[in-house]
């Protein structure tokens, strides 16, 4: 196998790495990847491993540090949080706290509510599960409608917060953020809205989208180091209870008790991220200065292209929610009559080289409320995907659909894999492997 290298994809966008990596297959030889697993984890932008080549010998433990050393690496971690919410149009009287990821973000936006969560069913388990005190919306056929079961909840009972992802992890829709911010400010609550999948797709702008809290993760938007960040208003985030005590939480400590810092100290306890969080910023800078109309354009075709494919093959169900109107990011999932979810992404990885995601994206109710409880497969597209990528993964499903596999794929613990599987490096059970996918 050739070492990872940095090409570029969807030129003049942005350069990601891994776009000619050539993979192993288990018929023997071997071909490029074709990386349809951006809503997972999207590959590192040259900017960012630019930017983390440049701080590495420089890497020192941040804030009260006389060194040079950590004197740069506070810089860039104070830096970075002008990057971020310059990035989402964040104003003087939000802040920016970094975290682990967006399921960090969550939970730590939970201790600070201070009443009710209105949720919907169709959401992340991120999004679903952290609140203390939820009320769930079960979500209607129609965006209009569901719309309008939210407003009545929040009218029904005030609640706090108003709790919504703001594309689909598995059906790619997008929710209108707007209309939902200004009906949850109409009815006294604020609005969070999960950016995970949204935020790498289109431009989020907190102060004209109306959005209170945006949270989102480093690794889904070209940043694959670890970090993610809460960007939004102050006041809760000021007086709610640590996310976690310890030292850089506090402005004291005696053997009475602590006098605790204001965000984002106070939610930032121990040794941050400091190269994850270089890396959030490099990408927030690098996206944030390209054209993102043309980047929306390039990825709508690339979806049009794979929906119109899957839609012409006999047996594949494409999964939404709602009617075709509905705007997306580029995210497709579907099935294959006569094929679990697990089988199909084994052969098109095996055999084609094509990575894809299966399971139940932990989305386990949106997956119940589309009929296929049992999970599916997913096809995300980001910066380095083509519209030969699309034309391979086709071709690969019109093989299988046809002919079947040529090779044999088998469950083992819950995981399918190819037997044998001759690519070396490679685990032949899913020991270990969870099972809320």
């Amino acid at each position: 196998m050739t070492a990872v290298s940095t090409t570029t994809c969807i030129a003049p966008f942005a350069r990601v790495s891994g776009c000619d990596v050539q993979v192993p297959l288990v018929q023997g030889g071997s071909c490029t990847y074709a990386n349809f697993d951006y809503a997972a984890s999207a590959p590192a932008l040259a900017t960012v491993t630019d930017r983390i080549a440049e701080l590495l010998p420089y890497y020192a433990s941040v804030h009260r540090g006389a060194g040079y050393a950590s004197r740069v690496s506070t810089a860039s971690y104070e830096d970075a949080r002008e990057s971020v919410a310059r990035f989402v149009g964040a104003d003087a009287d939000q802040v920016v706290v970094f975290t682990r990821n967006t399921t960090d973000s969550l939970n730590l936006l939970a201790g600070a509510v201070p009443g009710d969560v209105v949720v919907l069913d169709i959401e992340h388990h991120a999004t679903l599960l952290p609140w203390k005190n939820s009320r769930v919306v079960v979500a209607a056929d129609t965006i209009s409608e569901t719309v309008r079961r939210l407003a009545a909840e929040l009218i029904r009972k005030p609640a706090a917060l108003l709790a919504v992802t703001g594309a689909s992890n598995v059906t790619g829709e997008v929710l209108p953020i707007g209309e939902l911010a200004a009906l949850a400010h109409s009815c006294g609550a604020r609005i969070l809205v999960d950016g995970a999948q949204l935020v790498p797709h289109r431009r989020v702008d907190l102060a004209a989208d109306g959005i209170d809290y945006l949270a989102f993760s480093g690794h889904k938007l070209y940043a694959p180091f670890g970090a993610g960040v809460l960007v939004g208003r102050r006041d809760w985030l000021d007086t709610a209870e640590p996310y976690l005590a310890g030292g850089g939480a506090v402005r004291e400590v005696t053997i009475d008790g602590a006098e605790w810092a204001c965000a984002p100290a106070r939610h930032e306890a121990g040794t941050p991220n400091v190269l994850g969080v270089a890396a959030l910023a490099a990408a927030c800078d690098t996206l944030g200065g390209f054209d993102t109309g043309a980047a929306i354009r390039h990825e709508e075709e690339l979806c049009r292209l794979l929906v119109d494919g899957l839609s012409g093959l006999e047996g594949v169900e494409i999964l939404k929610l709602w009617d075709d109107a509905t705007d997306c990011v580029g995210i497709v999932t579907f099935t294959v009559a006569g094929y679990e979810p697990g089988e199909v992404a084994s052969y098109l990885s095996a055999e084609h080289g094509i990575g894809v995601r299966d399971g139940r994206f932990c989305a386990h109710p949106l997956l119940a409320r589309v009929g296929r409880p049992g999970g599916a497969v997913r096809a995300s597209l980001g910066l380095g995907s083509s519209s030969e990528d699309v034309d391979r993964l086709i071709a690969a499903l019109q093989t299988l659909i046809a002919d079947g596999p040529s090779w044999t794929h088998a469950k083992a613990d819950g995981v399918w894999s190819p037997l044998p599987e001759t690519r070396t490096g490679l685990a032949q059970s899913g020991e270990g492997a969870s099972q809320c996918i």
